[in-house]
């Protein structure tokens, strides 16, 4: 093994029962490089590394560190061998300061809570690669970028010289992300190695040195960034050519559909998550919400449905297709329902709200549509069935059948594809979606896209709460942006630049700016 290398699997496979995760995978990861892991949904990027990081244990195959065969059984072994994973969602204590969590499980000296030592390593850390970190700051007042930086410093503490982020820049604004570039970057000049987890193929070619792509569990192969191109990856994913232009027509008409005024949402705690929100809503357009992880994007649709209380003042008026107004305030889902109001909400959490995962796809298209009709809806399931066959169908669904699997078996981008077109299966005429495709393929993507596109055509009103600006920059019509739970601008996504639509997602709007 070349003595470069600071990782090598050679001939990596993972089982889950029948199924086959990572077949038979060898790649190699030089030190002072940037590796991008592509793949889609299901494909094993997650499970291969999770394997590096002391999650798993591989059925077959052998890890080399720095030569060296190792065993990486747990975590605490996978930091021993210098490798620290990131994960997605963040393994932090939010009553913690920093420093408490940097050193949280370590033993000896490293594990004492000396914070004039860790202040002192914490800043060493900084100063070297460029991390902006306060050690005294306690986790529930960071933003999601002080989060992450917590994290890849609790890493870099520990002594890690390989790092493993998983869709790192999920929730970051373009300012957040060009920071962690830079820091990456500072990194990988200090001789770190990195691999990075992301379905975002711009930033793939922005910062990484060679891309690694797996499909279906196998090894497809890889290339160097600087002789690749969206398209070309993209290719190498799905196993043939997809188009990646997302389609923005124009509706030939727009009609009132949505109108919102002084809506203000308390949390338990009394705190404002919404503050005096105010937009309209159009039948015929897509209507963007962007904002930074926690600024009220939940709590606004939620608000809507009928599922949070609100303030004194509120007012949600929809308007029906024939132009009868009805005021949704004081409404639970229920009512919303029963009033004929047709709305469909596909929210952020796909089990835990949006599905059943112990019930099949039939079961879960019944329980939207079981109110249908007057006979027992339990004894009725026919029209459920048929509902599921062409979701099924349509959306290319992948799953051994419908009727038998729990929906949770199924990978992330067939859930989503099952959630969403449930919702559109119900011919609403007000569409809100929350991430919809939050950690699928680009393939799974652009089929979402095209869906919700073809909606907006047919004179549904669309409210997608998205996390990519390039892709609220090309579907949308108009995008809302929220900041602390505020409007800080309405703009029109055709003419603002990423870097505006940034700058409003973390400052409230200044003098001038314009409404669309």
């Amino acid at each position: 093994m070349d003595n470069l290398n600071a990782i090598e699997l050679r001939n990596i496979t993972k089982r889950f029962g029948p199924v086959v995760a990572n077949d038979n995978i060898s790649l190699q990861l030089h030190k002072g490089e940037i590796l991008s892991l592509l793949g889609e949904n299901g494909s094993g990027k997650t499970t291969l590394m999770n394997m590096l990081g002391g999650i798993y244990f591989p059925d077959e195959g052998q890890v080399f560190v720095d030569g060296e065969e190792v065993t990486i059984r747990s975590p605490k072994d996978s930091f021993a061998h210098g490798i620290g994973m990131i994960h997605q969602h963040f393994k932090l204590v939010d009553v913690f300061t920093a420093a408490e969590n940097i050193v949280l499980g370590l033993e000896g000296d490293k594990g004492k809570l000396d914070k004039a030592s860790i202040r002192k390593a914490v800043r060493e850390i900084a100063d070297r690669y460029g991390f902006d970190i306060d050690p005294d700051q306690k986790v529930y007042n960071m933003s999601v970028s002080q989060k992450q930086t917590v994290e890849i410093v609790k890493v870099l503490y520990r002594g890690a010289n390989v790092l493993i982020l998983d869709e790192p820049t999920a929730v970051l604004t373009p300012q957040e992300t060009d920071k962690l570039f830079k820091v990456m970057r500072n990194m990988k000049k200090d001789g770190k190695a990195i691999i990075i987890i992301t379905h975002k193929l711009h930033e793939v070619l922005d910062v990484s040195d060679r891309v690694v792509v797996l499909r279906k569990g196998q090894y497809i192969g890889d290339v160097e960034t600087a002789r690749a191109s969206q398209q070309s990856l993209t290719d190498m994913m799905v196993g043939h050519s997809v188009s990646l232009n997302i389609k923005c027509p124009k509706a030939e008409e727009c009609k009132d559909r949505l109108r919102v005024k002084n809506l203000t949402v308390l949390d338990k705690e009394g705190v404002k998550k919404l503050d005096n929100v105010a937009f309209d809503a159009f039948g015929g357009e897509i209507l963007g919400i962007a904002g930074i992880a926690g600024s009220g994007q939940k709590e606004l649709l939620e608000s809507i449905a009928g599922l949070q209380k609100l303030q004194p003042g509120a007012e949600i008026t929809y308007i029906s297709p024939e132009g009868e107004e009805k005021s949704l305030v004081g409404e639970d889902p229920l009512d919303i329902i029963h009033d004929g109001v047709l709305l469909s909400f596909v929210p952020e959490d796909r089990f835990g709200m949006g599905l059943a995962g112990s019930l099949c796809i039939n079961d879960n298209v019944m329980l939207r549509t079981f109110r249908r009709g007057k006979g027992n809806p339990f004894l009725d399931k026919k029209y459920p069935a048929g509902v599921a066959e062409k979701i099924v169908n349509d959306l290319e669904v992948v799953t051994p059948n419908n009727n038998r699997i729990p929906i949770r078996r199924l990978s992330g981008g067939n859930v989503q594809k099952v959630l969403v077109g449930r919702e559109i299966s119900c011919n609403p005429t007000l569409l809100m979606t929350a991430y919809a495709v939050r950690g699928l393929d680009i393939n799974t993507s652009y089929t979402i896209y095209n869906l919700l596109t073809e909606q907006k055509m047919k004179g549904v009103a669309v409210i997608y709460v998205g996390e990519d600006l390039d892709v609220l920059l090309e579907l949308c019509d108009r995008i809302l942006v929220l900041c602390g739970g505020q409007v800080s601008g309405i703009v029109d996504a055709h003419s603002v630049t990423k870097e505006e639509v940034g700058l409003l997602m973390t400052q409230f709007r200044k003098e001038g700016a314009e409404n669309a």
